[in-house]
């Protein structure tokens, strides 16, 4: 089925080399595509026998699969149409038709949370968030097996349909150049687009979507924080040490303005005098009187 991607928003993948490695690369996301498809619909379906148009349901998921978030919903497609549809980070706009056009829809959401990196994973990029996404199937009166569900596509007429990603873990503002979309279509082939917000992506179809971090810039800015890091510490360092100099001529010098203060209690006894606004030491002024011979008499002073 033709995924109806908009190639103004997705640029298409690297074409398939003809090595045995990127055929191998190519198999494996194709296959992990379709278990994913696979699990996610059996258990969907499954918890939601006696679902009613319009009601949004949380699907329970094995053990096996912890950590990972599916719901579903089910709407006519006139209310599709006329109102849109907005869950779990997805925002449909008015003016969205599936094609084929059926009465109503069952549209599948899931979080693959920790298992992001077990069935998805890009040569040369780090995933900076869990992968997220949606399917769309008819949704008959009566359903015989799962298997018999029709998959369809969506044609948005107007605006794109928008992913907000909110468990985003690594965004740096002011670097959304390096950051990419990055959606895998039902083939397992992945297409990046630019992120024109910090942690909005657009489609106009169906998928599997994640945000990704180019290695050699995620290499580049380890650089920098272990730059940034290592200036830190030394400052750290430097800090300490005048730190410790500081107390230690601090101690010095309470010592020995000590040893000082020991010195003039065990020596001779100083009085003080005020000079101006200072308090000068001075030695206390005692007088010898005179000793006169014998004949003679003190000097009268006229």
């Amino acid at each position: 089925m033709n995924s109806g991607l908009d190639s103004s928003l997705f640029d298409n993948g690297s074409s398939t080399s003809g090595n045995l490695s990127s055929l191998v690369v190519q198999l494996a996301g194709y296959l992990n595509s379709h278990i994913v498809e696979v699990i996610l619909r059996e258990h969907a379906f499954k918890s939601s026998v006696d679902q009613h148009t319009g009601s949004f349901y949380n699907a329970s998921v094995p053990s096996s699969l912890a950590g990972m978030k599916l719901s579903l919903v089910r709407l006519q497609s006139k209310t599709l149409w006329e109102e849109g549809a907005n869950f779990s980070g997805f925002s449909i706009h008015p003016r969205t038709i599936p094609v084929p056009y059926v009465e109503r829809i069952n549209i599948v959401y899931y979080d693959l949370g920790n298992l992001s990196s077990h069935y998805f994973n890009i040569s040369g990029y780090y995933l900076l968030t869990s992968v997220i996404g949606f399917m769309v199937y008819d949704a008959p009166s009566n359903i015989s097996t799962i298997t018999s569900l029709t998959k369809l596509d969506l044609r948005p007429m107007g605006q794109p349909i928008s992913v907000e990603f909110n468990n985003l873990t690594e965004m740096v503002k002011g670097r959304i150049t390096k950051t990419k979309c990055a959606m895998f279509d039902e083939n397992g082939n992945v297409s990046f687009s630019e992120m024109r917000f910090p942690n909005l992506c657009y489609t106009r179809n169906y998928g599997h979507f994640t945000i990704v971090l180019p290695q050699e810039a995620r290499k580049k800015r380890s650089i920098w924080v272990f730059v940034a890091k290592g200036f830190v510490i030394g400052l750290f360092g430097v800090a300490s040490v005048a730190l410790v100099g500081w107390m230690v001529l601090g101690i010095f010098k309470f010592k020995k303005r000590c040893d000082m203060e020991r010195a003039a209690e065990e020596g001779e006894v100083l009085g003080s005098v005020m000079v101006g606004k200072s308090k000068m030491p001075v030695a206390m002024a005692i007088r010898t009187h005179p000793v006169f011979d014998e004949g003679t008499s003190s000097p009268e002073f006229v």
